[in-house]
């Protein structure tokens, strides 16, 4: 089974090398991305040496390292299930000895693997020799953030299945799918790391799993979080992923009952 699994990470990598020349063009859109909002922070900070516990330099390697992590944990998992539930193929699977919600994930790893090679890695070469992105030095750092990018794309990843699983439901959930992305960016601090935000809205923000999606591991990568705490904060990203399985699974159980088909 094993095996089985492997060979669809495999499968979805070979599918996304196909079009490889897309995200040659997509390390371009980023770098632009990332210098716009190098010069919007730096126009922010103007004299000022640290805003919202950053300094100026570990704004510009949060920015460029976020972005870049999201070519990493970005997936359409949620409209890729949303879709098959609505032409009925969804149902084969039913019948397949896998789990459907497992092999969806492993589809998501394949085309992880491939932006990470093929897209971040590339992209972060560019991007560290046209803005003063300061690397971490120390070796544990990078096992650190490597680590933690791999539950980003778990946590990621599960929030984007419950949401095209809601599809059994609500029939119809583009509406869904796009305020979810919206979030997203917005709540996992990709556009504004939390730190920036009020007290309160910070307080409402560490309560839900999107902090442990990209301002996490853009705090340890910068040096933000040090120490101990960098394990503190790991633990959060653990049990994000832990907790996540259970509306995941409660709703795969729950959805199987309901199929319907639209269209023919």
């Amino acid at each position: 089974m094993l095996s089985a699994y492997l060979e669809i990470i495999r499968m979805r990598f070979l599918m996304m090398l196909a079009y490889r020349v897309n995200y040659y063009s997509g390390i371009i859109i980023y770098t632009l991305n990332i210098g716009a909002y190098y010069f919007l922070w730096k126009a922010i900070y103007g004299t000022k040496e640290v805003l919202g516990g950053m300094t100026v330099s570990q704004i510009t390697t949060y920015v460029a390292v976020s972005w870049m992590a999201r070519a990493f944990y970005y997936n359409n998992l949620d409209s890729e299930i949303a879709r098959e539930i609505k032409d009925g193929s969804v149902a084969i699977q039913f019948i397949r000895p896998y789990n459907y919600v497992f092999v969806k994930m492993m589809q998501g790893l394949g085309e992880g693997i491939f932006r990470l090679l093929l897209f971040m890695v590339p992209g972060m070469a560019v991007v560290s020799l046209l803005f003063p992105v300061k690397l971490p030095t120390d070796p544990v750092v990078w096992v650190v953030f490597l680590l933690m990018l791999f539950l980003s794309f778990l946590i990621n990843s599960q929030i984007n299945v419950i949401t095209g699983l809601f599809a059994f439901f609500l029939e119809n959930n583009d509406g869904l799918i796009r305020m979810k992305r919206v979030m997203v960016d917005l709540f996992s601090g990709l556009i504004v790391p939390m730190s920036f935000f009020p007290g309160w809205a910070e307080s409402i923000l560490k309560l839900l799993p999107f902090q442990a999606i990209t301002y996490l591991p853009g705090s340890v990568f910068t040096g933000k979080v040090t120490g101990n705490a960098i394990y503190e904060v790991l633990g959060v990203q653990l049990l994000w992923v832990a907790l996540l399985i259970v509306p995941l699974g409660l709703l795969w159980r729950s959805a199987r009952t309901r199929l319907f088909v639209q269209g023919g």
